[in-house]
């Protein structure tokens, strides 16, 4: 099964990587094979409502569950909605640490509406309770800048209204609210799967001790980096720290209280761990204030990353990867770093570790420590290397890949990497298929969700690209909510197989019961039904 990871489905051509791109072996695939077109976004997938796009972690997790779970956004909008959040264990020991120490509360995270790491409604609301309701004195935002899941240079956009937002309640509540720090996403604090635990040391240095190029407030910072750096992106930006005449308004101190209020677990571990974990040899730690620490959720439920957390995770249980080895099934799970953790972790119901080491083996190809759009083909040779490796051994019944490219190199923003990256995965295929055919195996094709294919801003309204103030159009670096293919080649001259012709809208989740079918298994009845079934 090969994930093409970010690769959708648009029909329209102008601003898409995807039908741009030169893929021979796709095409073929689909001009041969059985395919249908499914959803990876929205409801779908768990999230709130059908205006919520896909992303990497929900998709693995139904990929793997076979069924539909509440995910992030939506687990977090029921707690905010109930009242059941600011009730927690997690919530009243923050308050009440930062209450007993005069400490001030600190919030770390993603500063955008994007919804798939964060949303700041999430945020104010923790404001508002912190301020009109613990009554504490002072709150601290760290703020990282998006530009990836939003517009890729709308950062003042939501800067400039949170500012207002912390002077109205600083002025009603009569408490000190301020934005403390920041910085690119991609620069500092959320790097994922230890890639670059640098950017977590900066992070550090900017938020907890508050060193780095000052300034008078975010929005002065941000102005500023655009005009030293220019086309630069939000992602991108330099970190930052807010200061006035007395120095630094918000550095982590003993007696504070901090959450790290982003939902989405891959980018919010590290972090975690350098708050929370003894020992720890990732990087110095200077200074190491005496904190109450908390995470939106638990971002890993196996090693209870972090101990403190506000909202309770889905729990996925009976994942496809668990079920498979109970029926004495032989996996690989094979990618790069980027993308590595999606193909494990995620896959397996956000559980770390195998089910069985027996039966299961799981294999990572570092990943480059450069701007994806510099090497837009990213791992996929390494990553196909070992792929036909595994096919050709007969030590597995069922691998699993994930191919970076299309998300990682579409996140950027640069239309012709993105076609490279995609071209790359392409090729990719085109070393994989005769693989198949010479070890008699079925191929899967699908992703996880859209991006590549819709570079361009469009207006849902008209269907046009958005353009800016000088007519250019307006670059795009999120996913999308676009479907993604989902395509079945079988190496037999007369496959058993077709697409179910009575499953309506199928999505990722029914992808789980699909393998077992091609296995030759039956599906658990817990699953959502088979995209294929039998002639």
């Amino acid at each position: 099964m090969v994930v093409m990871d970010g690769i959708g489905f648009r029909k329209e051509t102008e601003g898409n990587a995807v039908a741009h791109a030169h893929t021979p072996n796709l095409d073929w695939l689909l001009a041969h094979c059985p395919w249908t077109l499914l959803r990876a976004h929205g409801t779908a997938v768990g999230l709130p409502s059908d205006e919520d796009m896909g992303n990497s972690e929900v998709g693995h997790n139904a990929f793997g569950a076979g069924r539909c779970y509440p995910q992030g956004a939506r687990l977090v909008n029921e707690a905010m909605e109930s009242g059941r959040i600011f009730q927690s264990r997690a919530w009243r020991h923050l308050a009440r640490f930062c209450g007993e120490h005069r400490g001030t509360l600190h919030f770390i995270g993603l500063l955008s509406d994007g919804n798939v790491h964060s949303h700041i409604d999430h945020l104010k609301l923790m404001i508002r309770q912190a301020a009109f309701q613990e009554k504490l004195p002072r709150l601290r935002a760290h703020i990282l800048l998006d530009g990836r899941d939003v517009g890729e240079t709308s950062a003042l956009d939501y800067v400039i209204p949170f500012e207002a937002f912390l002077k109205e309640v600083s002025d009603q509540a009569g408490v000190d609210c301020r934005i403390a720090s920041g910085g690119g996403r991609m620069k500092v604090t959320m790097d994922r799967y230890e890639a670059d635990w640098g950017m977590v040391a900066l992070g550090w240095k900017t938020h907890v001790a508050g060193e780095g190029r000052t300034f008078a407030s975010a929005e002065e910072a941000i102005r500023t980096w655009r005009l030293e750096k220019p086309g630069v992106i939000d992602q991108d930006l330099p970190p930052f720290v807010v200061a006035d005449g007395n120095g630094p308004v918000g550095p982590i101190r003993d007696g504070d209280s901090v959450i790290y209020f982003n939902f989405r677990g891959d980018r919010a571990m590290e972090i975690c761990r350098a708050f929370e974990e003894d020992p720890f040899d990732k990087f110095e730690r200077i200074p190491r204030p005496k904190v109450a620490f908390a995470g939106m959720m638990e971002y890993d439920t196996e090693a209870h990353i972090p101990s403190s957390y506000l909202v309770e995770p889905p729990s996925i249980e009976h994942t496809m990867g668990e079920i498979l080895c109970q029926r004495g099934i032989r996996q690989a799970a094979i990618s790069e770093t980027q993308k590595f953790g999606h193909v494990t972790y995620f896959w397996n119901g956000n559980r770390s570790g195998k089910f069985s080491d027996a039966l299961e083996e799981y294999m990572e190809i570092p990943s480059d420590r450069v701007p994806f759009e510099e090497r837009p083909w990213m791992k996929s040779a390494e990553i196909t290397d070992r792929v036909i490796e595994a096919m050709r051994s007969g030590r597995f019944d069922f691998i699993r890949l994930n191919y970076p490219n299309g998300d990682m190199v579409g996140h950027t923003g640069v239309y012709p990497a993105a076609r490279i990256g995609v071209e790359c995965v392409d090729l990719s295929l085109g070393r994989i298929l005769p693989v198949v055919r010479e070890t008699h195996g079925v191929l899967i094709v699908t992703a996880d969700h859209g991006n590549a294919e819709e570079m361009l801003e469009i207006d849902r309204k008209t269907g046009q690209v958005k353009v800016d103030e000088n007519g250019r159009p307006k670059g795009k670096t999120a996913h999308t909510l676009n479907p993604v293919w989902f395509i079945v080649y079988d190496s037999r001259p007369r496959s058993p197989f077709k697409i179910n012709p009575g499953l309506q809208e199928p999505g990722l989740v029914n992808v789980a019961a699909t393998c077992f079918t091609l296995l030759g298994l039956e599906p658990p009845d817990l699953y959502d039904p088979s995209i294929v079934v039998t002639q």
